[in-house]
């Protein structure tokens, strides 16, 4: 098997409606990096990335820059020995977990393709569906409880609300969603808003409503987000904290957090996230499989990895609900809160471009 030919085909997608987060600017769109790769035996694999600096700290035509860097190394690697593959693509652009991203899954979904099985069997087969939350923006109480029961009505059991700039505020969303929906599992990601004591003071208040609290302080802060994991009532996961496999290795040292929450787009693709699954396992620390703003094509690699290991307890992958134009064709099902991965060999998903 031989690459004969590297596509890279940035795609602007908005969305429904911006999106507020605690700390930047309203998010409107978002710049997705396709990958395609062809074999000379007529094969097609596909991945892809996020080239936005508010979601993934790396500005998009350095990302954009580096695919295209990428695009004319590939060729030249054998697609199915991965690991030499993307050693070689990571130490020729240090830095960028992005750019490395697209690459990982489409080298990933040829290697499923090549060995006619979907990449999550591929990877571990653990399970075949799990249960994903569906997040509530920043908005007023009134406005977050009616987006919950709209979104219990269609068969979400499991919330994620972000909060992160007016602790109190956050109190009460919770509360009243928890009033209106009280046997919904709900989760809060204040994306690094709180200070230790509002940390703490959220905790304690919703210590009977929540089934954790995601980022609750800034993410190069760590001391404070151990000060707030050692003393709250309320599990915490560490999100924008979690960079790659070298920051698991220094949150489980220290016993930092309770969870990890990882997504593909920031971490570097399935290689990085596997690494950082076995640190976590060995610290017996649990792994929420999570997402940015991102194509269903994301999607399906998050679920492959969710999927493939035990460790993996939580979903929270619902980042291409919002967009408009996406052109990925996934196989994987969303019924009732639950997805199922696709049968098809490798991610199970084609692009429409």
């Amino acid at each position: 098997m031989q690459i004969t030919k590297v596509e890279v085909n940035p795609v602007e997608l908005k969305l429904q409606k911006p999106v507020q987060i605690s700390g930047l600017p309203a998010v409107d769109r978002i710049t997705a990096i396709f990958v395609r790769l062809e074999t000379r035996q007529g094969q097609n694999a596909w991945g892809c990335t996020i080239a936005q600096a508010d979601l993934t700290c790396e500005k998009p035509e350095d990302v954009l820059r580096i695919c295209q860097s990428y695009a004319d190394i590939v060729p030249s690697l054998h697609p199915t020995n991965i690991e030499y593959s993307l050693t070689e693509l990571a130490s020729f652009t240090p830095g960028c977990p992005s750019g490395l991203c697209a690459f990982d899954l489409a080298l990933h979904d040829l290697l499923g393709i090549a060995a006619d099985m979907p990449l999550y069997r591929l990877l571990g087969g653990y399970r075949n569906h799990i249960q994903t939350s569906v997040t509530v923006p920043l908005s007023t109480v009134h406005e977050s409880v009616e987006l919950a029961q709209a979104y219990a009505r269609v068969g979400f059991r499991m919330l994620k609300v972000k909060g992160g700039i007016d602790p109190q505020d956050d109190v009460n969303r919770i509360k009243s969603i928890h009033r209106a929906l009280p046997h919904h599992i709900l989760r809060l990601d204040a994306d690094g808003g709180y200070t230790v004591p509002h940390a703490l003071e959220v905790a304690r208040a919703l210590k009977e409503d929540l089934e954790m609290i995601e980022q609750p302080t800034p993410a190069n802060d760590l001391e404070s987000l151990t000060q707030v994991t050692q003393n709250s009532p309320v599990p915490i996961l560490a999100d924008q904290s979690l960079s790659g496999p070298a920051s698991a290795l220094q949150l489980a040292a220290k016993r930092s957090v309770n969870g990890f929450c990882v997504k593909l787009a920031t971490c570097g693709g399935f290689r990085c996230a596997r690494q950082i699954d076995a640190i976590a396992r060995a610290a017996r620390i649990g792994i929420m499989a999570s997402c940015v703003i991102e194509p269903a094509l994301l999607i399906a690699a998050g679920l492959s990895f969710a999927l493939s290991s035990p460790n993996v307890r939580y979903a929270d992958l619902d980042g291409n609900l919002g967009l408009m134009g996406d052109p990925t064709m996934a196989g994987f099902r969303l019924e009732d809160g639950w997805l199922t991965a696709s049968e098809v060999p490798g991610l199970g998903c084609t692009v429409d471009l």
